[in-house]
């Protein structure tokens, strides 16, 4: 009889305890999503929205729309559906992409034929998300245009502070008669690691494409493989961002099908001293302008004007391009480049340049009057010398950046092209 009598206070303290971790899962995976969304839309790139959010203890249900802060030509809709277990929550959904305003108005509504799904998983006690994303096959045919995408895959996961992105496309192919482009297979990897509100942050890439390849009726061009490697940090003192394109072989089939044009290019250059303060300042400025928009214009009207005086604390530490090295052959022309240099920009009387009057040639001029480098030209073909009208027994070539002016080997830059 005792025993019986245990059986009931027995139970009732499970289904308690089932109850309150039910509870626990959803409270943590309710969290974890708000915080997530908070960090993106600290990066100061996206405008992040919840039009929907009905929590439960056994199942959550809502809904997501992602788009680009400045404007908002496109927008992605996810939906999506939790059920909340005791150690991990399954998350499953659909992305649908959309046109908006002036986009859609001058090319028409775009569809595709599926809705692409997506399913992850929240695991409660660790806090880390996995999710994934496969995309079929698919056609879009818009005004003349046509974009195949023969499939691809994405890969999520992490924890707050630290995501990890894998992606893979099998082929991209844009028509638009008469020219074609051919893009993949290619392979994104990604890690971004970030404290809280983004105030620091660093983001690895690592983009590969087998081949891209542009049709016209009278030539072709084939490039293969290509690989981008890109580093971007933000610390306390500045913003830098470093990056190294590599590219195998640069064909033209139709006028040279056996010989490259270029082979074995490389470049590796790096951007820094852009003021982290002013980074910051203008990302909340941005996400201000943004907050005040609405649907047909999410940018409020005279945004530029009001971040310029940001836009121009971004120049204030002189920022600099290094380019460590520029590397490539062509075997069709005879003629290996190896180069290397930094151009420098005058960060004094910043208030002297108008950001809005960057498409007036005087204004453009006025910019270019503050960069300043030089780039040296290792082991230069005589050819190179002769075109620039020096010596033909000339090895080095010295270019120099004198307020925005190039000159070569202490020489006016002579013109290439008339």
């Amino acid at each position: 009889m005792r025993k019986e009598r245990l059986i009931v206070p027995a139970l009732a303290v499970i289904a308690v305890l089932w109850m309150a971790a039910q509870l626990l899962s959803s409270v943590l995976f309710e969290r974890s999503l708000r915080q997530a969304l908070d960090d993106l839309a600290a990066r100061g790139e996206w405008r992040v929205t919840r039009t929907e959010n009905q929590q439960g203890w056994l199942s959550s249900h809502g809904r997501l729309i992602l788009s680009p802060l400045l404007g908002r030509p496109w927008r992605l809709e996810l939906d999506y559906t939790a059920r909340h277990g005791i150690l991990s929550t399954d998350v499953e959904g659909t992305v649908l992409p959309r046109l908006d305003t002036a986009l859609q108005q001058a090319l028409g509504e775009v569809s595709a034929p599926s809705v692409p799904r997506w399913e992850g998983r929240y695991h409660t006690l660790s806090g880390r998300s996995d999710l994934r994303l496969a995309l079929a096959p698919f056609t879009i045919q818009q005004s003349g245009r046509e974009l195949s995408v023969r499939g691809g895959r994405l890969h999520l996961e992490g924890v707050y502070g630290d995501w990890r992105v894998r992606a893979m496309m099998d082929q991209l192919t844009l028509t638009d008669d008469p020219a074609e482009l051919r893009v993949g297979p290619a392979m994104l990897e990604s890690r971004y690691t970030y404290t809280e509100d983004a105030y620091h942050f660093t983001q690895h890439d690592f983009l590969h494409i087998d081949s891209l390849a542009l049709s016209y009726p009278t030539f072709d061009i084939l490039a293969a493989p290509l690989d981008l490697n890109s580093r971007m940090m933000l610390d306390e003192d500045e913003l830098r961002i470093k990056g190294e394109l590599r590219v195998g072989e640069v064909m033209v089939p139709s006028e040279t099908p056996d010989t490259p044009l270029l082979q074995n290019g490389s470049m590796v250059m790096e951007l820094s001293r852009i003021n982290a303060d002013a980074v910051r300042d203008t990302i909340r400025q941005l996400r201000q302008e943004a907050a005040w928009g609405d649907a047909r214009l999410p940018m409020a009207e005279g945004t530029l004007t009001r971040l310029e005086p940001e836009l121009r604390q971004l120049l204030s530490d002189s920022p600099r391009l290094d380019v460590f090295t520029v590397t490539v052959d062509s075997p069709l022309l005879g003629i290996r480049l190896d180069a290397d240099g930094a151009l420098f920009f005058d960060n004094r009387r910043l208030d002297e340049l108008q950001v809005m009057e960057l498409g007036e040639p005087e204004e453009q001029a006025r910019w270019r009057e503050r960069i300043d480098g030089d780039f040296t030209w290792h082991d230069a073909p005589t050819v190179a010398a002769l075109w620039l009208g020096l010596p033909l027994g000339t090895r080095e070539l010295q270019f120099d950046v004198v307020r925005g002016q190039w000159r070569v080997n202490g020489r006016p830059m002579p013109s290439l092209w008339p």
